[in-house]
């Protein structure tokens, strides 16, 4: 007999003991559950013993469902989910999860929320907190499970503004940055997305060394994110939270506008020397002037999807 696990040892622990009893009440086998959630038996095996790698969101929904478990296990996932990660940067994943409005300045790499599976296990590969390759293939799973909201019915709000050595930083070699250029081009195409980069040439500014996220929950409430390599710090202060609020808006202006920023990712991707080469300021204002003539201050962009003029401030 399999030795039992402790469910007060971790979140995942209690998540493989409750799957247990709700599968051994429903007269199931591990087996006959994985062909309902269409994964192998050893799968659910894993997950009872927390011994594999987490479960993802998707699977835990098929798992609730066919269990007729009433949102118990959907509702112990992102407890689970957070164990993946570091402790100092749970609080700040709880709260972007049922974040309505989502700021992020990127200064060394594209944030979670666009990144490509390729990319996203290359870069987290050389993280500090990083155990062993199950560990990492977790992170990469419950990383990817966050891109899930950008699409869906509850879809947040989110403004990128990517520091130029985030395009130019070919992260796991030239396919994958290809790969993950190709990505931010399509997800700036979604009416909820805007991306800007904030060229070389704009020198030094108030948010150099890390990046900054800038949250705005269901109730109104603003909270500011800085994180460097191997540290974050989450502030619900409101006068620094102001603050960080006005350091973005000056990196906002101070990036080039969405449509140039996506020529310019373009560019890059297709490794044209000449294209990429950065707007001068000229062109910058006279771009700006005709977006604030179009009707509303907005201008299509191209493929489609438009340019957000200048928001209120959330």
């Amino acid at each position: 007999m399999a030795k039992a696990i402790d469910p007060q040892s971790s979140m995942a622990a209690l998540f493989g003991s409750r799957l247990r009893k709700l599968r051994v009440a429903a007269g199931l086998t591990q087996t006959e559950v994985g062909v309902l959630a269409h994964v192998v038996g050893s799968r659910i095996a894993q997950l009872e013993r927390a011994t594999g790698a987490k479960p993802t969101l998707e699977l835990t929904r098929v798992l609730d469902r066919e269990l007729v478990a009433d949102e118990l296990l959907i509702d112990l996932w992102p407890y689970v989910y957070r164990e993946a990660f570091p402790d100092w940067s749970q609080a700040f994943i709880a709260y972007s999860a049922r974040a309505k409005v989502i700021r992020e300045y990127a200064s060394h790499a594209v944030p979670g929320l666009l990144q490509t599976p390729a990319y996203a296990r290359a870069l987290l590969s050389v993280g500090h907190s990083l155990r062993d390759a199950e560990h990492l293939e977790e992170r990469v799973a419950a990383r990817l499970d966050r891109q899930v909201r950008l699409t869906g019915p509850d879809r947040p709000e989110l403004w990128i503004i990517l520091d130029e050595s985030v395009l130019r930083r070919p992260v796991g070699g030239s396919e994958v940055m290809r790969a993950q250029l190709e990505k931010l081009l399509r997800m700036a195409e979604e009416p909820n997305i805007t991306i800007q980069v904030l060229a070389f040439d704009q020198g030094e500014h108030g948010a150099m060394g890390g990046s900054l996220t800038m949250l705005t929950t269901p109730d109104g409430s603003h909270i500011a994110y800085t994180e460097g390599a191997h540290s974050g710090q989450l502030t619900e202060e409101p006068h620094e939270v102001e603050r960080f609020s006005l350091v973005y808006d000056r990196l906002t202006a101070m990036a080039l506008p969405p449509l140039m920023s996506l020529d310019l990712i373009r560019s890059v991707m297709e490794a044209n020397p000449r294209a990429a080469s950065v707007p001068s300021r000229s062109d910058r204002r006279r771009l700006a002037q005709q977006q604030l003539q179009q009707p509303g201050g907005r201008q299509l962009r191209a493929g489609g999807g438009r340019i957000p003029g200048r928001r209120a401030r959330p």
